[in-house]
C-alpha cells in the first residue's frame, strides 16, 4: 500500500505556479496502534510547518462513509495549506522536519496525499 510520496511526485511540485497556495488533502488509514504515533507526527508538524507558512486547516477522525465502496472509509483526514509550491518543497527537504517524518510512515497502513490548487469559479 502507498504511504510515502515518491521523489518524482515531490519534484512535480516545482511545476506548479509559485504564486498559488497548495491545499494538501491527506486520507489516512492507521496501523494497529498507529493513531498515537500519528499524533506525535502532527505535533512535530505543528512545530516545523509554521516556519514555512504552513496552515493546518482541519484534522478529523474518519467516521461513517455516506457514499463509498467497501474499504474506502478512512481513519482520519488532514487538510493542510501551504503558501506555494516553493515552500512545500522547502519543508519536505528541511532536515529538522525530515527528522520526524518516520513517525508518519510508522503509523500508517495506507494513505492518499492529494495536492489540490484553488478552483475559482
Amino acid at each position: 500500500m502507498a504511504i510515502d510520496p515518491q521523489e518524482d511526485a515531490i519534484n512535480a511540485l516545482l511545476d506548479l505556479p509559485e504564486d498559488q497556495p497548495i491545499i494538501l488533502m491527506n486520507l489516512l488509514r492507521f496501523n494497529e496502534g498507529g493513531e498515537k504515533t500519528y499524533e506525535e507526527y502532527v505535533r512535530h508538524c505543528k512545530v516545523h510547518g509554521p516556519r514555512f507558512g504552513v496552515e493546518f486547516v482541519y484534522l478529523g477522525k474518519g467516521g461513517y462513509a455516506m457514499v463509498a465502496e467497501d474499504g474506502q472509509a478512512w481513519d482520519a483526514v488532514w487538510i493542510v495549506r501551504y503558501p506555494n509550491s516553493k515552500q512545500f518543497f522547502a519543508l519536505l527537504h528541511d532536515a529538522d522536519f525530515k527528522s520526524g517524518f518516520h513517525l508518519r510512515g510508522d503509523s500508517l497502513q495506507e494513505a492518499v496525499l492529494q495536492v489540490t490548487t484553488p478552483w475559482d469559479i
